[in-house]
Parts: C-alpha cells; structure tokens; sequence
C-alpha cells in the first residue's frame, strides 16, 4: 500500500496546483476521492497506461464530473498526460475543462449534470454482457449526487440484469454544494436502500488503503447482482482548514493557502 499512499499524496498536490493555477473551484470534493483513485490506479483497476483504448480494460467513470481534477492528476501521475497538459487546466481552449471530458486520454465519459455517469456504466455493463466480454465498469459518485432519480433508475436496470460488473463507488463526505447532504435531502439508511435496489454493498473507510482494496476485492468476486461500496470520506481530506468545510466546494486556494496546503500534504510548494 505504499506506493497508493504515495499516489495519493500526489494527487493531492496536484490537484491543488491545478485548481490553484486556474483559479478553479471543488478541490473539497477532489481531495476526498484521492485515496480511492490511488488504489484503483495503483493496481486494483486493469489499466494498462500505455494502451489507454484497450477493449478489455476496466472502465472508471468520474459521475461527480466536477471533481475532476483528482482524476486528471492520477492520469498525471501514472504517465498517461503530461505535465504540459496538466498545466493547460482551465484555460481556453484546453481539454482538461472544469468538468471531465472524454477528449483528455484515459477518460471514459464527459460528465457535470449529475446522475448520468450510472446510467451510462450500466448501459456499458449490459453491452459487455452481451459481448461476453469481462471488464468492469466502476463509477464513482458524490453522495449529493444520489439525489438524482436516474441513479436509482440505473440500480433497478443493473440488479434486474444481474449486471455483476458494475461497481457504484459512493463518495459519502456528507457535504454537497451549499450544505450537509442530509440537511438538503436525507439519504439514510443509504445500506438498506441500496440493498432494496439489489445491490451487494459495503460500507468502508474510503481513506483507509487496505480496507479499500480488500472492499474493491470483495467487489470483484460478487456474482449476479452489481455491487455500491459507501466509501466514508471527508470533503477536504489532508488540508486541515479545508477538512468537513463547505466552503471549498467552491473556493479556489490563494497563494498562502496553496503553500500551507502543501506543506501540511509533505510536498515543495515549488
């Protein structure tokens, strides 16, 4: 797990750089899923970063699109763009827009109205049932975004299918654009709803290295019905005055705040 703790620290710091640098905004939202795209990206999804198109590759679907950020900085950092690229974030007519874009390499699906990344993973699951192909496909979703109907919709499809290649990875920081989630519309109990959709779910501390990759696992060897994993994250994570701060959906670091950021993450602000 060592080297998923180093990507993550990385993903961190650079995805700070990046919102930093274009005066940007959902870094809370992108700090809270590092740890779990570090262990997806350090080994646990199949993804050769060489061969970005492989049609046997795992597929991993960013549904909460504004954080996207995070995703480009572990495609940074396992070798798939550059630095050049990276540092295009934001400005005109670059492909790493404010919201993920299927034009950048390595990314599945251009998301930002939330809800649609489900349905598409299911539509894509059911295609490679039909293939007989094997690949997964793992999405991953704000808890705000659970909100959304279609999501729900999607889980009926999956669990009547029995689309066992699909893995809902729920971003649970309790914290959406304004506010708590369950102040603005209350998910629990998000287990048992999930379970009455026909999901195998599990519950896991989504900063928590091991625990993740043995959850990601247990995902693996589900048969016959598609699998939720309730990741518990904290919006912010690793930025102690960005940490459970509703703030940071939207605010971008200054310099300070960039250089303490960090400093607190272990990296040369240079």
């Amino acid at each position: 797990m060592e080297h998923a703790i180093a990507l993550a620290r990385e993903i961190r710091a650079t995805a700070l750089r990046m919102v930093h640098a274009a005066r940007a905004s959902h870094i809370g939202g992108a700090l809270s899923i590092a740890d779990i795209l570090a262990v997806l990206y350090g080994g646990r999804l199949r993804f050769d970063p060489a061969k970005v198109d492989d049609p046997e590759r795992d597929r991993l679907i960013l549904s909460k699109g504004h954080a996207c950020v995070a995703v480009y900085a572990a495609l940074a950092e396992i070798g798939v763009l550059s630095r050049d690229e990276i540092a295009s974030y934001g400005q005109d007519f670059s492909p790493l827009m404010n919201h993920i874009s299927h034009k950048v390499r390595g990314v599945e699906f251009s998301t930002g109205s939330l809800g649609h990344g489900l349905p598409f993973a299911v539509g894509k699951a059911m295609a490679a049932k039909l293939r007989r192909q094997h690949w997964k496909n793992y999405v991953l979703l704000g808890d705000g975004e659970m909100d959304e109907g279609s999501n729900w919709e999607a889980l009926m499809f999956a669990a009547h299918h029995g689309l066992d290649n699909v893995v809902a990875i729920i971003d649970r920081n309790n914290l959406q654009s304004l506010t708590t989630v369950e102040a603005t519309l209350a998910l629990e109990p998000l287990d048992r709803k999930l379970e009455a959709f026909g999901c195998r779910v599990f519950d896991v501390d989504g900063h928590d290295h091991q625990a993740l990759d043995a959850a990601f696992a247990a995902a693996a060897a589900v048969r016959g019905q598609p699998t939720a994993l309730i990741a518990r994250t904290v919006k912010g994570k690793g930025v102690s005055f960005m940490e459970n701060s509703v703030d940071w959906h939207y605010r971008s670091p200054d310099a300070q705040q960039l250089r303490q950021a960090l400093a607190e993450l272990g990296v040369q602000y240079a």
